[in-house]
């Protein structure tokens, strides 16, 4: 098993064929992909075992007028097969290193509460700063 972890760039669209079916929550849409990697503010990290994407973690550079840049990470993905090898803190770290290059000063996630969730972060060394979890959505 030869893992690579990156950032995807727009001349890795291709890549996007070769997708195990359990790393996002459904299928990948070509023009969507191309505007998401076309993004400078949206990043996405890569796992990938020969040609095949195993896994990811996108994230979001939050500009604004009275702090400096911070780096949400949106969503982290790897698929079963691959899950408790360190994938997943593979594509957190590169999602770190990444944040720090674009001079972020912050990195942060919003997790389920649950055991899994809270272990996996703090084993990286992230504080959890929120007591609860409650997302408001509204269909536009």
């Amino acid at each position: 098993m030869t893992i690579r972890v990156f950032i995807a760039e727009p001349a890795d669209a291709p890549r996007f064929a070769t997708l195990h079916d359990d790393v996002f929550d459904g299928p990948v849409d070509p023009g969507l992909l191309d505007r998401y990697l076309a993004a400078d503010h949206l990043q996405i990290a890569l796992a990938t075992d020969g040609d095949l994407i195993i896994g990811m973690c996108s994230g979001v550079i939050h500009h604004h007028p009275d702090k400096p840049d911070h780096w949400w990470i949106n969503e982290l993905g790897v698929a079963a097969p691959w899950r408790r090898q360190g994938i997943a803190t593979r594509l957190v770290a590169a999602s770190v290193d990444e944040a720090r290059h674009r001079a972020c000063r912050e990195i942060w996630v919003v997790a389920d509460p649950t055991e899994m969730a809270e272990g996996f972060w703090q084993s990286l060394g992230w504080t959890r700063t929120g007591d609860r979890l409650a997302m408001f959505s509204r269909e536009l």
